[in-house]
């Protein structure tokens, strides 16, 4: 594996690799080659996939192992730009004018040039992204955009196309270092074209068994190597059954952790039935695997391991 980079972004997609791997991120080389490509080429990276897949967590070690600021933006139903952009500070603007009108001040253009300035200026994640300190641009994730409506994605273009942003009363701010953009997607509905076209792209799929191994070595080293097989083989066998939500990675970790912590050194349909509340989040789902398919999963798996030693 390659080394670190000594500093600044990694310069080639080895060291992208080792970047994320020592944040204890196993990264596909594909999806090493478009981070690396977003950060060379100062473009959005638009991530899509379904939830759990660690689409969230690039940003995260991104900034960790960058050293740069994380600034997110939780996208929800409704979000607008007083939420996500900028306001004013209302309550020290009206103070303000009173304060002048008793002091006898009677020209607006100064009074209306002083109200709008930096000083009543309330910055939300978009502006602190383009407005970074010290010449470190910040990671800023704007996660789950699927969650908006359209609207505020048709806003988000001149903050993807240009890193700006323009606010009427003050003027447009467009960024000195453009931030590291990490755009996420769960995909519940499909984001508008103009909004990918203006981002490279990569879609997230759940780790191969290989991968997810390796992972709950990493994140959950108290469980042992027996059950660590086991809980991957039993969650990959899973995701191939028709649930309502499959089990992202966040899950295999939650589920491993749990059985560690109760000291289970290997799975049975007892344990399964018990902490199944840990890795499947709905009822229908859990009532379906507490049932004759979790035993034969569980069969299935057994089988398996046994026969590759």
């Amino acid at each position: 594996m390659a080394n670190l980079p000594v500093e600044g972004i990694p310069t080639t997609i080895d060291e992208m690799l080792a970047l994320l791997s020592s944040r204890d991120y196993l990264a596909s080389r594909s999806l090493a080659t478009v981070l690396f490509l977003a950060l060379k080429m100062e473009r959005p990276l638009f991530l899509e996939g379904e939830a759990g897949v660690g689409k969230t967590e690039i940003a995260k070690v991104l900034s960790a192992a960058l050293d740069r600021p994380l600034i997110r933006l939780q996208c929800y139903e409704g979000l607008d730009v007083a939420s996500a952009v900028y306001e004013w500070n209302y309550p020290a603007q009206m103070l303000e004018i009173r304060l002048s009108e008793a002091a006898g001040i009677s020209d607006r253009d100064r009074l209306e040039h002083d109200i709008f300035s930096e000083r009543y200026l309330i910055r939300r994640p978009v502006l602190q992204a383009l407005t970074s300190e010290g010449g470190r641009a910040p990671v800023f994730l704007i996660d789950e955009l699927d969650r908006t409506d359209e609207a505020f994605e048709a806003f988000l273009l001149e903050v993807l196309s240009d890193f700006q942003v323009t606010i009427p009363e003050f003027g447009t701010v467009k960024a000195a270092h453009p931030p590291i953009v990490i755009v996420t997607s769960n995909r519940t509905r499909e984001v508008h074209d103009a909004l990918k076209r203006r981002c490279l792209y990569h879609w997230v799929d759940y780790p191969d068994a290989r991968q997810e191994l390796e992972i709950i070595r990493r994140k959950v080293p108290g469980c042992n190597e027996a059950l660590s097989r086991q809980v991957v083989a039993y969650v990959q066998k899973l995701r191939t059954v028709d649930l309502f939500k499959n089990p992202g990675v966040a899950e295999t970790i939650d589920w491993a952790t749990a059985l560690t912590e109760l000291d289970r050194v290997a799975l049975d349909p007892e344990t399964i039935s018990d902490t199944l509340g840990t890795l499947l989040k709905y009822q229908d789902d859990i009532a379906r695997i507490q049932g004759g398919e979790g035993r034969k999963i569980l069969s299935e798996i057994e089988a398996e391991l046994r026969a590759v030693g």
